[in-house]
């Protein structure tokens, strides 16, 4: 059997602020119990739940040199859904309200921390990984780190490493003296090679030069950053690393997501029933938030961080046209300002058409998902993207722009060869969108047996974990042999 340890800075149902956290919580889950002993480690925050925390069974400690002082490191344990769970306690960087702070260069020191704790406490805990699966520029340090405890001795030599970019525009920089200091690393890792980037350190840079294999959570993302446009000024190495480096697209928690048990909406549906079902969550929204009550009218939902990746500037140049179709357009999410005024703004210009949500629920996305008959996912990139599998899965039919995973997951419809389960448009271009959308009203309105046909399809789908587990299987064995 073969030890995998996952290092994360989030996972569900623990903490939660983005997509990382549902694939450290989903991924481990779905492989073969018989081949790996798959445990994961992460930083015991106080912000965790205490429901959570009151379970946690501690089980040792010690202080551990970083930043030039002797820290506290304390190890928990936690068994969920028959994975084991570490927790490295420390109040001084895990304190606070949220798991990220406003201040970049604390947020290098804590995880900093984290990454030598998480090698440190192995011995302790009497696990030792065949490789450890890093996630994120919170855990960059790892594989550096262990190329510098190979010198302690045989214990921390033969480790493997991968590093998953779900991200790359989130890569832990600041200068190389303050990150030096923190690390307590030489000189040799200093370099324009190794972490050093436009001279400044940079821990995701540091975690892809030394881990064994790097992945990223799409395969049309794995070949964006390797260009200009996409690399966030590490294409350079991205294509120096190609060799080394695969897209494995994210999967879903099917149980969690999942039409007809899901006890969050409110009339269950399959693909056997939804043409009768599926509307009746549609006219249930329509009065929750407000809206006209048509259940034949087309309801585009976006449930998304309101920020200009997830492509809302192009819905701010279109709104207005968009608002003269026969469309009702549901919005949940939270992010930049300009765009929450601009959703509000239109709430109020077209009341009764356009219900603006300017905060997050789980229940409501569910909602939202189940509800809607479209989905609008016009990002201007898209590492791999849940939104648009979520909404595959309640036969909501995605429109996306084709990038990263979007490009991978939602195959756009066919009307000649009558394939497809979405639709999508090339360019980042507000005009080319609203035209896509249109299209897809068209087929809505006018062609709904052909409409119900990529509804099946999209139910039908299968973009569970077990398929990503298998992908991953193979590239643990690649590393590890059988």
């Amino acid at each position: 059997m073969k030890n995998i340890l996952f290092a994360s800075s989030e996972c569900v149902p623990f903490i939660k602020t983005g997509g990382l956290a549902d694939v450290v919580g989903s991924l481990p889950k779905n492989f073969d119990k018989e081949k790996y002993d798959v445990r994961v480690v992460l930083p015991k925050y106080t912000c965790i739940n205490a429901k959570w925390k009151d379970q946690m069974e501690y089980i040792d400690h010690f202080y551990m040199d970083i930043a030039g002082s002797d820290q506290y490191v304390g190890i928990l344990k936690y068994v969920y859904e028959s994975i084991t769970f570490y927790f490295i306690d420390n109040e001084y960087y895990f304190s606070g309200f949220a798991p990220y702070d406003g201040d970049p260069k604390w947020n290098i020191e804590k995880f900093a921390f984290f990454s030598k704790a998480v090698l440190s406490i192995l011995p302790v805990i009497d696990y030792r990984p065949d490789l450890i699966h890093c996630h994120d520029w919170q855990t960059g340090l790892i594989p550096v780190y262990l190329d510098n405890f190979r010198f302690l001795g045989e214990y921390y030599r033969g480790i493997k490493t991968v590093m998953t970019i779900h991200n790359l525009k989130f890569q832990g920089v600041w200068d190389t003296k303050s990150v030096q200091y923190i690390t307590g690393l030489p000189d040799y890792y200093f370099v324009p090679d190794k972490m050093e980037a436009y001279k400044d350190a940079n821990l995701l840079k540091g975690g892809i030069v030394y881990a064994d294999k790097v992945t990223t959570v799409s395969q049309t993302y794995a070949e964006e950053i390797k260009t200009a446009f996409y690399g966030e000024s590490l294409d350079g190495l991205m294509s120096a690393r190609s060799n080394d480096l695969c897209g494995i697209v994210n999967g879903l928690d099917y149980d969690i997501y999942c039409p007809y048990k899901d006890e969050r909406i409110t009339r269950q549906f399959s693909v056997d029933d939804f043409r009768k079902n599926k509307p009746l969550n549609k006219q249930a929204l329509q009065e929750e938030l407000g809206l006209e009550k048509d259940p034949k009218v087309m309801m585009i939902g976006m449930v998304s961080r309101l920020t200009d990746q997830k492509g809302f500037d192009l819905v701010d140049c279109i709104m207005d046209d968009l608002c003269q179709d026969a469309v009702q357009i549901v919005v949940l999410g939270t992010g930049d300002a300009k765009y929450e005024n601009m959703f509000r703004y239109f709430a109020w210009k077209y009341a009764g058409k356009v219900a603006a949500n300017i905060f997050y629920s789980e229940d409501l996305s569910h909602r939202v998902y189940a509800s809607c008959d479209a989905f609008l996912m016009p990002s201007l990139f898209e590492p791999c993207g849940l939104s648009q599998l979520m909404s595959l899965r309640y036969g909501t039919i995605p429109i996306v722009r084709e990038t990263g995973g979007l490009k991978d997951t939602v195959e756009p419809y066919n009307e000649f060869e009558k394939t497809g389960t979405g639709f999508s448009f090339t360019n980042y271009n507000a005009h080319e969108m609203l035209g896509t959308i249109r299209y897809a009203e068209h087929i809505f309105y006018d062609k709904k047996r052909e409409w119900n046909k990529i509804v099946e399809r999209a139910m039908e789908a299968d973009f569970s974990w077990k398929n990503s587990a298998k992908q991953y299987d193979d590239l643990y064995t690649s590393l590890l042999g059988e």
